[in-house]
């Protein structure tokens, strides 16, 4: 199956931005007005397999779209999020940025289990970064 965000000519909504590495475009399925998708044009799953330099200008990019969003839809806040691996429903890295509101309905839900926090699991995190 080809990877519809590997091809600016599948994309069927409007782009809003695009340069070299990158490009942003309205979700289909806005969780709230505004709500775009930002991807590098390069095919990458997950943000582990992205070069620094096409990463590093993601995020400058995303910047300046929440910039924007800010200044047209006054909102209370934002989100920025990615899904990575099984969780990537298209298996192209993309980031989510749109405006937020107080009610507005998004939240994140999780499992009632519980989880360990303690320092051995930051112990093994922190000697893995480094």
């Amino acid at each position: 199956m080809e990877c519809v965000f590997c091809y600016k000519e599948k994309i069927v909504t409007d782009i809003v931005y695009e340069d070299d590495l990158v490009m942003a475009f309205m979700d289909m399925e806005p969780i709230n007005e505004g709500h775009v998708l930002l991807v590098p044009k390069e095919h990458y799953l997950d943000v582990d397999e992205i070069p620094d330099e096409t990463l590093s200008h993601l995020m400058i990019i995303s910047k300046k779209i929440v910039s924007v969003l800010k200044e047209i839809y006054k909102p209370d806040g934002y989100s920025i999020m990615q899904n990575g691996g099984e969780f990537n429903d298209v298996g192209h890295y993309h980031l989510h940025i749109f405006p937020r509101y107080t009610g507005d309905g998004f939240e994140w839900t999780y499992g009632d289990e519980p989880k360990n926090v303690n320092a051995e699991i930051a112990k093994r995190i922190r000697d893995g970064i480094n």
